[in-house]
């Protein structure tokens, strides 16, 4: 096993892969309402500040796209990951396979293993993630049982690896309806931003802990009727268009691409900025 030391280490070329956690989904640039930020790309803006003061140069790439199963993320994905010679690279799939009816757990873990095998081999650092606990999220909290057995492979693994590990699965404040979009599948602007920060951390940075793992203020209790009128729209809006596409064999990512596909720096040899500010969350 290697395990993993403390680290500050300074990452000059980071690529991102996944499905539409990693692409951002929900948290919209108001400069540019067709693209999402998210996670990922607070993150890289986290790490380029880091390599800045360094006085070095910084690329980031995100090649995650939505609706995207495991065998497109270490498949597509990774490869072309590959070819830009990164030195991390963010690895989190497997969210739409555990909604599958018959996932097979252990077939996902080996999979997952054998392309962080490729990464590591390669000389990249690997970031991976858990998923969330489901235990107050009403129809999902038919998946703990799944996301459980899925974040000790992702430990499991990481330890064999040496890999970082994002940890969702201990983020409480995840647990708040609030941080979540109202489709409660994808992150709010300021739960992308948390999750950020929570990478940096895992990374072996210094944050602010108490800005990214303290639980909003309690949220006054809503009315049952509120309640079930929200539960029928977001049926409704939501939930019926993605049974309809399952049973269509279709994905909301058919017809999109990745939003950053090449490895871009995000400054210029004189230091100025390449790219525009992210929003607040």
């Amino acid at each position: 096993m290697t395990p993993v030391a403390p680290s500050r280490r300074v990452w000059t070329r980071y690529v991102a892969i996944g499905d539409s956690f990693t692409e951002g989904m929900c948290d919209v640039d108001p400069s540019r309402p067709d693209v999402y930020v998210g996670w990922a790309d607070r993150l890289a803006h986290h790490l380029d500040s880091i390599a800045e003061a360094e006085h070095l140069p910084f690329g980031y790439a995100n090649l995650a796209v939505r609706g995207r199963k495991l065998s497109d993320v270490v498949g597509p994905q990774l490869d072309a990951a590959l070819t830009m010679s990164p030195d991390l690279v963010s690895m989190v799939g497997g969210g739409n396979d555990l909604l599958r009816p018959n996932v097979d757990l252990d077939a996902l873990a080996t999979r997952l293993e054998e392309a962080v095998g490729r990464i590591r081999h390669s000389g990249s650092d690997v970031l991976l993630a858990t998923p969330t606990d489901t235990r107050e999220a009403g129809l999902f909290k038919a998946l703990r049982g799944r996301h459980a057995v899925h974040s000790a492979n992702i430990f499991t693994i990481a330890q064999r690896h040496g890999c970082h590990v994002l940890n969702l699965w201990g983020m409480p404040a995840l647990r708040d309806w609030r941080m979540w979009s109202d489709d409660r599948i994808h992150l709010t602007p300021e739960g992308h931003r948390r999750v950020a920060l929570a990478a940096l951390t895992a990374l072996g940075h210094n944050t602010d802990l108490a800005d990214w793992t303290t639980p909003l203020p309690a949220a006054e209790p809503a009315a049952r009727r509120d309640e079930l009128v929200r539960h029928a729209e977001w049926a409704r809006t939501h939930a019926a268009p993605w049974v309809q596409r399952r049973l269509r064999g279709r994905s909301s990512g058919d017809r999109v691409v990745a939003k950053r596909p090449e490895l871009v720096h995000f400054r210029d040899p004189g230091g100025e900025p390449e790219h525009q500010a992210l929003p607040d969350a």
